[in-house]
């Protein structure tokens, strides 16, 4: 079935134009909303809406600053919340079944902090990571890299000025460790940073320090209170941050965990038809929920 696809700007309150994506009957109710991580990378998640599409419509863009909604200027999580409340209102959609990778389950879940009334399920994919997750990261990307990589990488980040060649060679360093395959990881590591380009910094580097100054750790009992009925966590098994930081989340939020298996930050890429049969099954279920909750209200 062809799927309508559907594209445009939307001016914020500041004036700042984001663009946005849809794929699949915006006239649906309600629609997916897909956050993408970073912070400070431009939307990367246009293999993963194909997989649902058809159930409902999905709607993406790229984060202020990002991509196609270029943006000078500090940022913030209230900022951000923000941009995804107004852009639900121009997009008339009341509220949503929000689905966020990495940085954009931390979004998604601050969103849903300020605008529970507006979530109608979400999906936590690959984050967020609370509590110490940091050493054990580091740890398994520093056994995931050789000793010449490890000081390759370490000297392309001391620089304050970077070629192009070498941006490519410092991202494609950063993230194959992101993949449960090291030699596949590679190459879609290298494919990835010639695509999801340019990165914010700035912007990677002031929500990393608002993030450590009020962690989301701290938000947890009151992130539960406010929790829709239909909440889930996925994860990669081979996932470098550590997949038990989301098992010790999922009984802080009382939600489920399915781990992917032999699929690690991106589990899309590495099991497609694993995570296709979950998202599906995930959006069936977020459906049937916002309908038995509209009966209920009438």
């Amino acid at each position: 079935m062809r799927l309508t696809e559907t594209q445009g700007l939307v001016p914020m309150a500041d004036e700042v134009q984001l663009r946005w994506k849809a794929l699949g009957d915006t006239a649906r109710q309600p629609a997916v909303v897909m956050l993408h991580g970073g912070p400070g990378l431009p939307d990367y998640l246009g293999d993963v809406a194909p997989m649902i599409a058809d159930l409902a419509p999905v709607y993406r863009y790229d984060q202020r600053g990002t991509g196609r909604s270029p943006w000078r200027g500090p940022h913030s999580f209230a900022r951000h919340v923000d941009d995804l409340a107004e852009l639900l209102d121009t997009w008339g959609v009341p509220e949503a079944v929000l689905i966020g990778h990495s940085y954009g389950a931390d979004l998604a879940s601050r969103f849903c902090l300020e605008h529970s009334d507006r979530v109608a399920a979400m999906l936590l994919m690959c984050g967020p990571f609370v509590g110490d997750w940091r050493t054990g990261y580091r740890a398994e990307r520093h056994r995931r890299m050789s000793a010449a990589q490890r000081k390759r990488l370490h000297e392309l980040e001391e620089r304050s000025h970077r070629t192009e060649e070498q941006e490519v060679e410092l991202l494609t360093l950063a993230w194959f460790t992101d993949h449960a395959d090291p030699e596949r990881g590679w190459h879609r590591a290298a494919q990835a940073a010639r695509r999801r380009r340019p990165v914010n910094w700035s912007m990677n580097a002031e929500l990393g320090k608002e993030g450590r100054a009020d962690p989301l750790d701290e938000h947890l009992a009151d992130l539960r209170a406010r929790l829709p009925a239909w909440v889930e966590l996925l994860g990669g098994a081979d996932d470098p941050r550590p997949v038990s930081a989301l098992a010790s989340l999922a009984p802080r939020l009382a939600c489920p965990l399915t781990r992917v298996e032999a699929a690690g930050h991106e589990p899309w890429s590495e099991q497609p038809d694993t995570v296709r049969a979950h998202l599906r099954r995930f959006v069936r279920g977020a459906l049937d929920e916002a309908a038995a909750a509209r009966l209920g209200r009438r």
